[in-house]
């Protein structure tokens, strides 16, 4: 009974409407934007004991919230299976694992990474609690997007590089090489000259351009809201709509009044 009383109330924590609910859930997203910050700030830097510490109690706590999440799910197989749980089953690994770990640390980097894939969770709750967000959520989404890609390869060509390209010593030296590649600047003063190395540039500008454009769509585009037709299903539909498009249905889309 005591067992059934506590994931109720896990359950109203994480999916509940109460202010409490609200306030720790924004707690969570809180905590994934600093534990992002810091995996940006450390990526470069061998790990010494205090960052060995820190991702150890990161990673308590990113275990704790996964556990939790796992418990109060209605359908487990299938959120073991979505993409963000398993990008965190693997930084929960690398950062339990870490202080264990005497080999090289620069896969860490890169599957520290995908940490961000975890904010696509945290839009998720965005959707639901602002306003703000629902309104603009494909800008923000394909923002979301971009930095994600521009993070992890980021990562990725620091991690190939650093140790045989000499123009490719630091964390800003990738991240100024990946974003002049993405948008086909190419200023041409640093360059990958192995072959993995111009295989991986040739990716960042082929998705780096798609990402620009979808992001310029959702920029320039009319602005739509997410509703689902009972009818037919679709489920984007004018901010002022009172008829689906479709099938011509009368539909009921809150607004909040004139601004």
């Amino acid at each position: 009974m005591a067992e059934l009383r506590l994931k109720q109330t896990v359950r109203m924590l994480y999916t509940g409407s109460s202010e409490t609910a609200t306030r720790f859930r924004y707690g969570l997203m809180a905590f994934d934007i600093l534990t992002i910050a810091f995996f940006v700030v450390t990526a470069p830097n061998f790990p010494t004991t205090f960052i060995l510490t820190a991702d150890f109690i990161i990673g308590l706590v990113i275990l704790a919230d996964f556990l939790a999440r796992l418990w109060i799910a209605p359908k487990k197989l299938q959120m073991l299976r979505q993409l963000y749980t398993l990008a965190d089953i693997l930084v929960i690994l690398t950062l339990l694992l870490a202080p264990f770990i005497t080999t090289t640390f620069a896969f860490l980097r890169v599957l520290r990474a995908l940490r961000l894939l975890h904010s696509y969770h945290v839009l998720r709750d965005l959707r639901r609690e602002t306003a703000f967000f629902r309104r603009n959520e494909d800008v923000v989404v394909a923002c979301v997007n971009l930095g994600v890609f521009i993070f992890v390869t980021t990562a990725l060509v620091f991690t190939l590089e650093h140790q045989q390209n000499p123009d490719i010593t630091t964390y800003l030296d990738a991240l100024y090489f990946t974003v002049a590649t993405l948008t086909t600047t190419g200023f041409g003063d640093i360059t990958l000259k192995d072959e993995l190395g111009r295989l991986l540039a040739v990716v960042i500008m082929v998705v780096g351009v798609a990402l620009f454009l979808r992001l310029a769509q959702a920029v320039f585009q009319p602005r739509k809201v997410r509703y689902t037709c009972p009818d037919c299903g679709l489920t984007r539909h004018d901010p002022d709509a009172v008829h689906c498009k479709h099938c011509g249905r009368t539909i009921r889309i809150e607004t909040e009044g004139a601004s």
